[in-house]
């Protein structure tokens, strides 16, 4: 990947740090966005890459950006777990804000210069959750569902250009979004965090563990590489069986 520059958002920790970490070693030239302006600057310190603290949230910004970038990792996301009746209408507005307006417009601003190479790779982390529901996820599984649609539209509209779009689709992560899901799925069903582990995060799969960050990572640096330009409009499951 030398010579390639990649952008990922969310990029300071969890998921998205094991995508940072994974496109540099492999040559490319990484900024990494995030909110927490420490974190950011000490990975890109680590990496050889830049730092860039940018609000997902502020529409406004996005919508006036210029992005030079070659590979586009659509990646930060937060979680709310409650049912319907009691869910915050601003944290299922925040939730489609941040998980799929966020990545049409960081798209929308990065595909001109993809179009002017010849060559683009958009990937969006998605979850299971973008295939398969689960209770009191009303605002997550509905944003993921959309960043599916987005994904294959942006599919049928760069392919001419050299641009490909994928969803890397993976079941629970382990990261501190998911450790924090453990706490709150606890509390929203009434029953030990342990007992929320066996029979809610790993009841539907065939392997019971969770998934690793950096096996997430392989997968999406496999996708921003040559080796994968006809691979597009697709989903890519890494989880254990979950959606079997």
């Amino acid at each position: 990947m030398q010579g390639l520059n990649a952008l990922v958002t969310g990029g300071a920790s969890g998921i998205g740090e094991a995508c940072v970490r994974e496109l540099a070693a492999r040559g490319a030239t990484v900024t990494i966005v995030d909110v927490d302006g420490d974190a950011t600057a000490a990975l890109a310190q680590e990496i050889g890459g830049t730092p860039q603290i940018l609000d997902l949230l502020d529409n406004e910004a996005l919508a006036s950006l210029e992005l030079d970038c070659d590979i586009l990792v659509n990646n930060a996301g937060i979680q709310v777990v409650s049912p319907i009746e009691d869910f915050p209408p601003e944290s299922f507005h925040r939730i489609l804000m941040l998980m799929l307006e966020a990545p049409f417009l960081l798209t929308r601003a990065a595909l001109p210069h993809m179009y002017e190479r010849g060559f683009g790779r958009i990937i969006n982390v998605s979850s299971v959750h973008g295939l398969r529901a689960s209770k009191h996820k009303a605002a997550y599984v509905a944003a993921k569902h959309g960043l599916e649609g987005l994904s294959k539209v942006i599919a049928l509209e760069g392919g001419p250009h050299g641009v490909t779009s994928n969803c890397v689709n993976p079941a629970y992560v382990r990261t501190p979004l998911v450790d924090k899901q453990v706490s709150d799925q606890a509390k929203a069903n009434g029953i030990a965090e342990d007992e929320v582990i066996e029979s809610v995060f790993m009841a539907r799969n065939a392997i019971k563990r969770f998934v690793e960050p950096v096996e997430v990572a392989r997968l999406v640096a496999w996708l921003a590489s040559r080796e994968a330009d006809m691979a597009t409009g697709a989903s890519y499951t890494i989880d254990g069986g979950f959606t079997l």
